[in-house]
């Protein structure tokens, strides 16, 4: 079977609780910068509800750290790769360059990031408000709907002050999770009757696993893994009656196992 650029889906499965933090992250800020973008209420709405989602896990994390830890890694990673054969010299210094700088300015980065925004007596009370079902409507929250109702130039400074503090975070993210997805080359396997599964070497742990798996096959990839192996089951989607079943079909696809 041929995988065409957009005729397939990509599943994937972090084997490890720092890339699946940054995972979790990248998609609250592509969904935080998609609401950015709009001009109704309810576009409004859910940004904000999405960077209270965003400052919640900062609250759990020691995401400055982590992101540190993460890029000098690979700045070490790179930086050995230089004295490789068939290495693009050029394009590996601009990595590095891109890399150290990033990493200066997370470094420069003072305090607990967020913090600001979550001293806000606004934000105090839309969090407290934001977990009950429909707990943020005008009656709940008299001052969230004036802010709501006020012209959108005032909103949107408003926004860019809330979520400047986490542009670099989230430049990071994306420059280490790009790395790491374009670290190696997909190989094509065959999943019988809808199981596959593979051992890893621990001595090269494997950050990320990532399925590629035609549009027209009428499954989807549930992964489950750990240190030493993963297991990969093509599930027929369930109906109104039924629970999604394993496959009985062979189901060819492709898997990345970024090791990086």
């Amino acid at each position: 079977m041929r995988f065409g650029l957009n005729t397939q889906i990509t599943y994937e499965f972090p084997l490890n609780e720092r890339i699946r933090v940054f995972m979790r992250l990248e998609q609250l800020f592509m969904q935080l910068n998609y609401f950015l973008q709009g001009d109704t209420v309810y576009e409004k709405r859910a940004a904000v509800s999405t960077l209270l989602e965003i400052l919640m896990i900062f609250s759990r994390n020691d995401l400055k750290s982590e992101l540190l830890k993460e890029m000098d890694r690979q700045i070490k990673v790179f930086t050995q790769l230089s004295n490789s054969q068939n290495v693009d010299n050029q394009k590996l210094s601009e990595i590095l360059d891109d890399l150290q700088k990033t990493s200066q300015a997370l470094h420069k980065a003072n305090g607990k990031i967020g913090i600001n925004v979550m001293e806000s007596d606004l934000f105090q009370s839309i969090s407290q408000r934001n977990s009950i079902p429909g707990g943020s409507f005008a009656f709940d929250l008299p001052a969230y709907h004036y802010w709501l109702e006020q012209n959108a130039e005032q909103q949107q400074k408003d926004l860019e002050r809330w979520t400047r503090p986490f542009r670099t975070i989230n430049q990071a993210i994306d420059m280490i999770l790009g790395y790491i997805r374009q670290c190696n080359m997909p190989k094509q396997y065959t999943a019988e009757a809808g199981f596959f599964q593979m051992g890893l070497d621990s001595s090269q742990p494997v950050q990320l696993l990532r399925v590629l798996l035609d549009k027209s096959i009428p499954c989807f990839a549930e992964i489950s893994g750990g240190k030493y192996r993963f297991t990969i089951r093509f599930m027929e989607p369930s109906n109104d009656k039924n629970r999604p079943v394993q496959t009985t079909q062979d189901i060819p696809f492709l898997l990345t196992r970024c090791i990086f």
